[in-house]
């Protein structure tokens, strides 16, 4: 059985481009979901009850929330082309430039 890889996003949001970003980078195969926040999916709301918001990467029905996390998984899961570099000094730079933006 193949693997599925489901992915909960709003086309205009920079947090569910950096999603899209990753798995593209990875060349992950994934069924897009655009959600409209206005009336939010009931699959959302399934996936991420405590946000309800997107983005949501679900993974063999194991669903994960929060862009930065995605990533961070996607990088880890699928090793080719990393995202991250490799160098711990250097991947906890790049964790913290990713959430400086996020906060400001």
């Amino acid at each position: 059985m193949a693997e599925e890889v489901k992915f909960f996003g709003f086309w205009v949001s920079p947090f569910s481009r950096r999603v899209d970003i990753a798995l593209k980078l990875k060349g992950v195969d994934f069924k897009y979901h655009e959600e409209v926040l206005s009336d939010k999916s009931t699959s959302l709301i399934k996936y991420n009850p405590i946000h309800k918001k997107v983005p949501v990467l679900v993974h063999d029905e194991k669903p994960l929330a929060e862009s930065l996390v995605i990533v961070e998984y996607i990088d880890e899961t699928w090793q080719n082309c990393p995202i991250l570099p490799k160098d711990p000094y250097e991947r906890a730079h790049a964790r913290f430039w990713a959430r400086f933006i996020d906060e400001k």
